[in-house]
């Protein structure tokens, strides 16, 4: 009876905990979308303006081609219709014509339809001969003088600027209120959660972990047994924020288990795992289930190509953020606006990693039949949809060629960069491990054997014998 309130305690809080996120997170959207409104609104008041300006900055001459321009796509809109009409009447009677063997009849319909096609040719071409001596009569008038013209096209070109440097300095008024707005809220929403944190350590009756401002992940005497065999056994590391992490091994090793463990496929048999989450609250990955895990900010790919291939490129990447939509149930069926602005959003972002991928000429594309490279790209580009903190790629080169392998190396090091995440790499490829990896912990049979810099793990003895073995002199000396 304990046992079961304890678990309806922690599903409430849980309950919570999503609730206050996803209450942060549409604050955002909707602190953003006040100020593109507000500039987009005000860029439309200040074109309105500009193109009265700029209509007093023409020459004659510029005036009357602007009204001709009209007149001609005004004039060419009902001829379509008169051209159609002509043509679709004589078809069907040169076509009954024609099957009936008159050759005469249908050579006299189809000079008639010729005829009245030129006609209407003529008339258009009259039409355009009425407006150039129309133009020309107006132009000699001289309703526009040149030099009033000029200056009023140098006063425009100064509104133009006026106009520029006014909206830039309200939108950046406006983004810094909106960002001091959304900080004040994302600080206040970090302490309910930290106090969450607190009470769910409370309620398992142990105390909250907090690590390192420089540790995203800290595993700790990690491990995984299946019946008699240790896949993991007592391993322990820590991954800083920013990094590289390669885990390397044999086959058989442990590392795709370790993998397991942290993003929670697997619960482990013994052992802590800390991660420092998107609010920066340290929390134990152990009392999450493998589908709330993403939510934290870990997102991974698989040594097998998972995608799914009966959509579109793009689709498979809008499917990896709908568990990051806010708008509720009611909100969706009601299509209120706070999931339009999210669904453009999203679509956004899909947009902005398929071409940071270089994968822009594939968006409409089926996942179907795609070169395998460029499935792994999609793996990678679906995982960063989920907004991580922490990418765990599992075999990113298998299957790649040397070029391939080259082009990921340096995609990982942009992924980096450009979304400001930690990597957590697990390759057979020493090549690409040593070139891109900061640090590298070596394992064999679920047990660390060193960990250090690529340079280090080199010249580690260990490792050498775990992946090159030992000569039979050396096992007897032994």
């Amino acid at each position: 009876m304990a046992e079961m309130f304890k678990t309806f305690r922690l599903t409430r809080l849980d309950k919570k905990v999503r609730r206050v996120k996803n209450h942060a997170k549409k604050r955002g959207i909707m602190e953003r979308h006040k100020v593109v409104t507000a500039a987009n609104r005000q860029i439309k008041l200040a074109n309105k303006e500009l193109k009265k300006s700029l209509l007093q900055a023409l020459t004659a001459e510029e005036v009357f081609d602007i009204r001709m321009q009209k007149a001609l796509k005004k004039y060419d809109l009902k001829a379509k219709w008169e051209y159609r009409r002509v043509n679709h009447g004589f078809a069907k009677k040169i076509f009954e014509a024609a099957k009936a063997g008159d050759t005469e009849t249908e050579r006299k319909l189809l000079e008639k339809n010729r005829a009245e096609v030129l006609a209407l040719d003529s008339k258009r071409a009259r039409f355009v001969l009425r407006w150039e001596e129309k133009k020309s009569a107006f132009v000699k008038a001289g309703r526009a003088d040149e030099s009033v013209a000029e200056k009023r096209r140098l006063q425009f070109d100064r509104q133009l600027e006026e106009q520029k440097a006014k909206l830039s300095e309200l939108y950046e008024i406006k983004s810094g209120l909106a960002a001091k707005n959304i900080e004040q809220f994302d600080a206040r929403t970090a302490d309910k959660l930290k106090a969450l944190s607190d009470k769910r350590a409370a309620i398992l009756g142990r105390g909250r972990t907090e690590l390192a401002d420089d540790v995203i992940l800290s595993v700790n005497n990690l491990c995984m047994y299946f019946g008699g065999l240790h896949a993991v056994d007592e391993l322990s590391f820590d991954v800083k924020k920013g990094e590289i992490f390669g885990l390397i091994g044999p086959n058989g090793a442990g590392k795709t288990t370790v993998f397991n463990c942290i993003t929670q496929f697997y619960k482990p048999t013994r052992g802590e795992l800390h991660f420092k989450n998107k609010e920066n609250v340290t929390v134990r990955l152990t009392d999450y289930s493998v589908h709330d895990v993403v939510l934290e900010g870990i997102s991974r790919t698989f040594q097998n190509v998972e995608v799914i291939k009966e959509v579109s490129v793009l689709e498979n990447l809008l499917i990896a953020a709908t568990r990051f939509y806010t708008a509720s149930v009611f909100e969706q069926a009601l299509h209120l606006p706070i999931l339009k602005i999210e669904e453009e959003l999203i679509k956004q972002k899909a947009e902005t990693v398929l071409k940071l991928l270089g994968l822009s000429t594939y968006k409409d594309w089926y996942a179907f039949g795609l070169p395998y490279g460029v499935l792994k790209k999609i793996e990678i580009a679906r995982a960063l949809m989920t907004e991580p903190k922490l990418i765990i790629l599992d075999e990113p080169a298998a299957g790649l060629n040397d070029t391939e392998t080259a082009e990921l190396a340096e995609l990982i090091c942009r992924i980096r960069k450009d979304f400001e995440c930690t990597i957590l790499l697990v390759e057979h490829d020493m090549s690409l491990v040593m070139s891109v990896c900061d640090r590298v912990c070596a394992i064999s049979f679920g047990k660390k054997l060193a960990l250090g810099t690529p340079d280090e793990i080199q010249a580690d003895k260990q490792v050498q014998e775990a992946y090159l073995g030992v000569s039979e002199e050396e096992g007897e000396s032994r």
